[in-house]
């Protein structure tokens, strides 16, 4: 387990509660003391790392608030990231949109031919 160093690119994932979709943050170590590493975006966590068992197998927890971590960045979180984000854009474009009568029509019947929706 490595501490952190300037140029390290970090991450950290949120929920609002389990039906939540993640939210990655992602930042950049920019500042070190002996004790601290000072992130982009001003987070300042513990330059200690623990094993997390969050995300990733080692986690750098935020100072004074030790239940939240981040993680180094993985070719695996910046996947999981664009997988995110693509459902966060769907859900949003739903919650915004004002469907036409004839859009949900050609909704219904794209679900129809997918047999998602079943007949009662």
């Amino acid at each position: 387990m490595k501490i952190l160093e300037i140029g390290d690119k970090v991450y950290n994932v949120k929920r609002n509660g389990f039906e939540d979709l993640a939210r990655y943050t992602f930042s950049v170590v920019v500042k070190t003391t002996k004790t601290l590493a000072i992130l982009k975006n001003g987070v300042r966590l513990k330059n200690d790392p623990k094993i997390s068992y969050i995300m990733e197998d080692v986690g750098y927890s935020v100072y004074r608030d030790y239940a939240t971590h981040w993680h180094l960045v993985s070719l695996n979180a910046i996947r999981q990231a664009q997988i995110e984000n693509e459902k966060i854009k769907a859900v949003d474009w739903f919650q915004d949109k004002i469907f036409t009568l004839k859009e949900k029509e050609m909704i219904y019947k794209q679900f129809a031919e997918a047999d998602v929706i079943k007949n009662r």
